[in-house]
Parts: C-alpha cells; sequence; structure tokens
C-alpha cells in the first residue's frame, strides 16, 4: 500500500526558486509540486496532510563533515550516531556525511568497516562516509579505486597534526593522481602542521598555557600557506580540491585566486568562523576551552571575508565540522597546556538556524541559505537531486520551518550528548517545525517522533559540482 503525504500551503524554497506552493510525497520521495490553490494541487488526495501556511517548506540539511564517536587526544567525540543524528534531526539537517579513519599501518577497509559498525542500525536520518587517508602505500591507492567504485567517493588528508593523521607534501601528491584518475575529491585539512607544533613547543615553553594560545599558535598565515599549496598540489596532479572549515581572509583569498584561474577548487566554512571569535578562545577560568577547534577561531575581522566568499561563491558550503567533546573530563584534559585540549565543537543541531539567522540579519539571501546548507553540499559529494532539493523523485526529506519562531539557544534545550553550547544564550529567529526523512516525520510539531536505525547508508556518485 503507498502512503500518500501532503504539506500545504508553505513557502517553498529551494536553490533556485521560491513559490507558495503544496507538495506531494508518496511513499519515500517526492511526487509532484503545484502552486497552492491550483486545481492540480486541489485535486491531490492524502492520508497525511501537513499545514505549512506561513512556513518555509525546505530541504532537509545535508551536514557534509561530521566526526561521530571520533577518537581524539586520548578520548572520543561524545555524540554516538544515535545521538548526533537525533540532534541533527531537531536542527533541520537529515543527511550527515561522516569521516571513517585509516589508522597508519592498516588499509582503507578496516576504517570503513569499523565506521559501517559504529553506525549500523543507529542513525536517525541518513548517512554517508568519506575516507580519512592517513598512510599514502601503493595498497592505499588501489584500495581507493574500489572505495569510488562502491560510494565513497571523498578522501580526506590532513596538513596538520603530526605523528597521527599528517601526510607530507609526497602523500597528498599520490592520492590527488590518484583522485584525478578514479573521479574522488581531495578533502584538505590545510594547515602548515609542522611548522604549527614549532610554535607549540616555544609557547608552552614561555609558559603560555591557556586556550587562547591554541589560537595564535596556529596561525591564519599558516593555514594560507598550505591552502596554497594543497591548491598547486592538486594543480599539478590535475585534480579537484575541497579545502574544508576555511577561518581565515587569507585562506579565502588563496581560494578565490584559484577559482579566478578556472580551477576547480572548492572551500567550506562552518558557523563557528561566522558567529564566534578568538574572544571566545579568551573567556577566563579555562572557559575559552570550549572553542577550540582547528582550524582554529580566527579575530573578528575574518568574518568579513567569510560572509563576503559566501555571497561570491569563493566558498560554497557551510557544514559543521561536529565534533563534541564535554566541557567536564574531556576539555579539561587540557587544563594547564592548550595543546592537550581535545579539539572539536558541538554545532550538529545548530547549523541551519544560524544560517537562517544569517539571513533576517542580511548576510544572505533565501535561496542562498539552501544552496550552501542543501544543495551544493548534496551537488559536492555526489547526493544531488536524491538529496538537497525539493523536486519530484527527490527523497522525501523536508523541513517545515517557522521563520518567525525565536529561540534561546542553550546546553539545557538542545538534543546533543554535550554539557555545553557554544552558542549559549545566542537568541535565533526561525525554528523547525516538523522533519521528514524519506517521507517519515522524524520531528513532529516540536517532538522527535524518529527512530534509531531508520537511517539509510547512502553511497555516493562522484562530484556534481566540477567546472
Amino acid at each position: 500500500m503507498s502512503t500518500r503525504t501532503v504539506i500545504r500551503g508553505g513557502l517553498v524554497i529551494t536553490a533556485s526558486d521560491e513559490l507558495h506552493a503544496d507538495v506531494l510525497i508518496e511513499d519515500t520521495r517526492i511526487a509532484a509540486i503545484a502552486a497552492t490553490g491550483t486545481p492540480a494541487a486541489e485535486a491531490w488526495t492524502a492520508e497525511r496532510t501537513i499545514d505549512a501556511t506561513g512556513n518555509y517548506v525546505i530541504p532537509g540539511g545535508v551536514d557534509a563533515h561530521t566526526h561521530m564517536e571520533l577518537p581524539f587526544g586520548g578520548t572520543f567525540a561524545s555524540d554516538t550516531f544515535e545521538t548526533g543524528t537525533r540532534a541533527a534531526a531537531w536542527g533541520g539537517t537529515t543527511t550527515i556525511i561522516d569521516f571513517a579513519v585509516q589508522s597508519v599501518g592498516r588499509s582503507l577497509r578496516e576504517g570503513l568497516d569499523a565506521w559501517n559498525a559504529k553506525a549500523d542500525g543507529k542513525c536517525a536520518i541518513d548517512y554517508g562516509f568519506h575516507m580519512i587517508v592517513s598512510d599514502v602505500n601503493q595498497d592505499t591507492l588501489k584500495e581507493m579505486d574500489l572505495l569510488v567504485e562502491e560510494g565513497v567517493t571523498s578522501f580526506k588528508q590532513f596538513m596538520a597534526y603530526p605523528g597521527v593523521f599528517y601526510s607530507d607534501d609526497g602523500q597528498i601528491l599520490r592520492a590527488m593522481q590518484r583522485s584525478a584518475e578514479n573521479g574522488g575529491l581531495i578533502m584538505m585539512h590545510a594547515e602548515n602542521g609542522i611548522a604549527i607544533d614549532v610554535l607549540v613547543e616555544q609557547a608552552l615553553a614561555r609558559g603560555e598555557t591557556d586556550p587562547r594560545f591554541h589560537g595564535e599558535v596556529r596561525k591564519a598565515l599558516l593555514e594560507a600557506e598550505a591552502t596554497h599549496r594543497a591548491i598547486k598540489l592538486a594543480q599539478v596532479a590535475g585534480a579537484p580540491l575541497y579545502v574544508v572549515h576555511v577561518s581565515a581572509t587569507e585562506a579565502v583569498a588563496e581560494l578565490a585566486r584559484a577559482r579566478d584561474e578556472g580551477l576547480n577548487v572548492f572551500g567550506e566554512t562552518c558557523p563557528q568562523y561566522l558567529f564566534l571569535s578568538t574572544d571566545n578562545l579568551a573567556e577566563p577560568d579555562f572557559e575559552g576551552a570550549k572553542y577550540v577547534c582547528s582550524t582554529p577561531l580566527r579575530p573578528r575581522e575574518h568574518q568579513a571575508a567569510l560572509w563576503r566568499g559566501l555571497r561570491t561563491n569563493d566558498l560554497q558550503v557551510v557544514s559543521t565540522d561536529h565534533c563534541p567533546f564535554c566541557f567536564t573530563g574531556q576539555k579539561e584534559l587540557g587544563r594547564g597546556d592548550f595543546s592537550k585540549i581535545p579539539n572539536g565543537l558541538p554545532g550538529v543541531e545548530n547549523r541551519m538556524d544560524l544560517l537562517h539567522q544569517a539571513v533576517v540579519d542580511g548576510h544572505l539571501s533565501r535561496r542562498r541559505w539552501i544552496e550552501i546548507a542543501c544543495a551544493t553540499p548534496a551537488r559536492m559529494f555526489g547526493l544531488y537531486p536524491k538529496k538537497g532539493t525539493i523536486a519530484p523523485g527527490a527523497d522525501a526529506d523536508v523541513v517545515i520551518y517557522d521563520p518567525h519562531a525565536e529561540q534561546v539557544m542553550s546546553a539545557e534545550t538542545h538534543h546533543m550528548n554535550v554539557d555545553y553550547s557554544a552558542y549559549e544564550g545566542r537568541r535565533t529567529t526561525g525554528r523547525v517545525e516538523t522533519v521528514l526523512s524519506r517521507g517519515e516525520a522524524v520531528i513532529t510539531e516540536r517532538e522527535f517522533t524518529g527512530r534509531a536505525g531508520h537511517g539509510m547508508y547512502t553511497p555516493r556518485s562522484t562530484c556534481q559540482y566540477l567546472l
């Protein structure tokens, strides 16, 4: 038996259009869209009708950068796939792409299998995986081909974290050359980790141990230098490049220059760089540890370049880099030594609301909001038009969004498994009311009605955003 749902009376917003329209869903897919009040729309019958009058009807968010249960710095990210995907749903995100990790000396397959086991049967929303490549060798390169064939089409490398995830320029070039052949997309953490480690050692020797020094040693120039180097290596390899969590004016300039030259170079930023700053890192009594992430928060003046990059499409995607660690017992591992503070912030639940606030504040248009949070991440990582839009044939991942509701972000009310909010006390306008994931209501009028195991693993095609 087919199940039909009609969403009536809302303003349907996609990356390309805004239309007062009704949406017909049959089972797990969107079947039709018709302008509200037209004979075609009025003729629809359904078992379930959702009244979206006065609200937006938008595609479910696609968060292309999360780290559930990531081992880091002697501990683990505090959100499991179950808690993290439930929180994502509360925030209007219906697909995440997380990172499976290859350990040095082990195969890509072993890492991917481990992450599949963590997520299987646990997720409230759909999910996919990127592959972190920590050990480039001939076997790894062959495995990259196999993973692309089965729908893991993006590979992350690190110019940071020597001794953990770090790849040198030769390893990066080899992986890029391989991705040029197999259609994969290299994602780069662009910071000069070798130089940063020198600055960390020197700062600690001077007794500079507080969280704010995390931001001071991870200099914007070292992000820009690594971004430049990654671009040139990708150019030599003839491969596309996606730079993750861009935080600095100088790094945006490197991306803009490359794109002006016609290169397939892309940039992602995150809400923390748009809304937070080194002022947070400098909060007294070790409170700044809550804001330790890498790349680090920058002085507030960098924010204008990031907003401009989002408007000019020199930055294409806003993801969260959601990697939460509790303040008590986890962030506190770095008391007396900022280099031991686990790197990461919670944010998977906040992204869609913060970006809607950017619409309210005049930084972005409504369609650009949907473009950077839904459509482009889906295109960038081979999920479009199954994900990221509202169109016939697409998965029925749909959010009913109240653009007028006001809320105050707080650890007391969020659903992420972490004991603080990076945005504590921040007032925002706009709120998720109802969320459908493949036609199934996972949030119903501000109540969680989903379940662990509803979310399905989703293989991906290669990048659909190349020039």
